[in-house]
């Protein structure tokens, strides 16, 4: 009878691969396993006498679901099923929550496209709401010191404010394609310029540039630790991307090496930093954590990610927003 005895990693979205450590399987039987998850089939990528990779299908409903094999042990293992939580959207960096639990996410569109709601925002009881129009291209998000939302325009250099009523205004100009968007504890903004600049910004909107980094073909990402360091992520077409951590005096050093495409950065309430690889076949987002990077949530396009003040996770696909539990 077959028994799994691990699940890896514990949580998942549709067409992310889970890999199930197997004791007890034996491959005579020409026929790949049934593996359901919750109720509904899911393919066997591959199996060996140890391990069983499984995609999760599209049909599987959100939460805490058992994975069933034909011939299994009564006890099943669970995995975390991502629950769509708003769709129609176009994320290309992390996602932001308020200090009351609200979501904000982007309708970001092609370069230079004018489209009808720059801004969601999503209630925690999932309603979805028209927030803000009119920003161009909004690409990353921070809530600055002053509670506003924080918005940078990658096609036009320039850094909105949005008040509570999704108005818009003015803030910061002339940064290059600016995307990343952090603040530290005494207020400044730092930006991304990918082409390669880091600025940072005071509170008068007055920029300056802070640290080089090496230019990215689709955008800096940037979070700030408890402890007011910089974190950066500039993607390129290797396979070895680092994840870079910037001091207070803007010298940049590699933190973490060794992925595809890394994207959005986020920090848990305990300063656990967390990173999305994007690259095809491996994509997910990993805990780093001190040692080697652990795959927490697997999923396909994924780009951004974001804790709430509650501690929950919500992670973006390039049109899809999913809550994990």
């Amino acid at each position: 009878m077959v028994r799994v005895a691990a699940v890896r990693p514990s949580a998942a979205i549709e067409g992310g691969r889970i890999v199930l450590d197997v004791e007890q399987f034996s491959l005579r039987d020409p026929q790949l396993p049934d593996v359901r998850i919750g109720q509904a089939p899911a393919r066997v990528a591959y199996a060996s006498p140890t391990r069983i990779a499984l995609i999760v299908p599209a049909a599987v409903e959100g939460g805490r679901q058992p994975i069933r094999i034909s011939g299994g042990a009564d006890a099943a293992p669970y995995v975390d099923i991502g629950t769509p939580l708003a769709t129609g959207l176009h994320q290309v960096d992390n996602p932001v929550f308020d200090e009351e639990g609200n979501l904000f996410v982007t309708y970001s569109g092609t370069r230079g496209q004018q489209v009808p709601v720059s801004i969601f925002r999503v209630r925690p009881s999932g309603t979805r709401e028209t927030f803000s129009s009119g920003i161009v291209n909004p690409t990353s998000m921070a809530f600055g010191p002053d509670g506003r939302l924080y918005v940078s325009s990658r096609f036009e250099g320039t850094i909105y404010r949005v008040g509570r009523d999704g108005g818009v205004e003015t803030f910061a100009t002339d940064l290059g394609v600016a995307c990343g968007l952090a603040f530290d504890r005494d207020g400044m903004l730092f930006v991304g310029d990918r082409s390669g600049t880091v600025f940072r910004v005071d509170r008068e909107g007055r920029a300056a540039q802070f640290s080089t980094l090496p230019s990215s073909v689709a955008a800096f990402h940037l979070a700030i630790s408890p402890d007011g360091e910089l974190y950066v992520t500039a993607p390129t077409f290797s396979t070895n991307d680092a994840v870079y951590r910037v001091d207070h005096g803007g010298r940049a050093e590699v933190y973490c090496g060794g992925f595809g495409r890394p994207q959005g950065l986020a920090f848990d309430r305990s300063g656990t930093l967390y990173v999305v690889e994007a690259l095809a076949g491996v994509s997910g987002l990993y805990r780093l954590n001190g040692g080697a990077p652990e795959l927490v949530v697997s999923g396909p396009g994924l780009v951004g990610a974001a804790f709430g003040p509650g501690g929950e996770l919500v992670v973006t696909s390039n049109d899809t927003a999913y809550r994990i539990s």
